[in-house]
């Protein structure tokens, strides 16, 4: 008798595949720059979490005193302690989190693999009981608006999302819209976006040149 249960996906096998090609080291300059150039813009949070940290290439950069990491992945205990990350094994909706603890919390690529606004509206709201009154939240990912060719040629890509719904989402979970960002970064490292450090900083330090090249969204907003 065969089981109607619809399997797991490998999102391990999914993303090795996705990413074959690309240098790790190359990712890791351009996100060192990244973490610090987000840090500043919300106002160097001392405490900060990432909900779906991955394999912590934000965390292992930004600059933040206490840095917690959840995520259903386990990173290399040794990244871990050389970076001074408390990771949470689990999923960001089912572990317990402090209560106005974080001053601090930022996302990436995350919320088009959720299920439902419903579930992202539960994460904005789980994430504003555990941040301080005055916190920022950041939160950036691929803009259907500017890259709806190539949006859903990533097989876990569910949710169609732009800047606007983003914002709607955050307000509705009780976060006031400090700055919206509609065209920040390029779409994926497999694009062009500049590999060397310098490039990278001189990016992010020309504004004016993001709407030439970035089809991802970074939205800012403060409890």
């Amino acid at each position: 008798m065969t089981s109607s249960a619809t399997p797991a996906i490998d999102y391990e096998r999914i993303y090795s595949f996705r990413f074959q090609g690309v240098d790790q080291s190359e990712k890791d300059l351009v996100w060192r720059r990244i973490a610090r150039w987000i840090h500043g813009a919300m106002g160097a949070p001392k405490s900060i979490i990432d909900p779906a940290a991955g394999s912590l290439e934000f965390l292992k950069f930004v600059p933040s005193a206490e840095k917690w990491g959840v995520d259903l992945m386990r990173p290399d205990a040794q990244a871990l302690a050389a970076a001074q990350i408390k990771f949470v094994h689990g999923n960001i909706f089912d572990v317990e989190l402090p209560a106005g603890h974080f001053d601090g919390a930022f996302m990436s690529n995350f919320l088009e693999h959720l299920h439902s606004p419903e579930q992202i509206f539960g994460l904005f709201k789980k994430l504003h009981a555990a941040m301080r009154p005055g916190g920022t939240i950041a939160v950036m990912g691929p803009n259907f608006k500017y890259c709806a060719k190539e949006y859903f040629d990533c097989a876990d890509h569910r949710l169609i999302l732009t800047e606007v719904s983003v914002a709607e989402l955050l307000y509705a979970a009780g976060f006031t819209i400090s700055r919206s960002i509609p065209r920040f970064l390029p779409y994926s490292f497999r694009s062009r976006f500049p590999k060397a450090a310098w490039l990278t900083d001189l990016y992010l330090n020309m504004p004016f040149v993001w709407p030439l090249f970035g089809r991802q969204f970074l939205m800012l907003a403060k409890k």
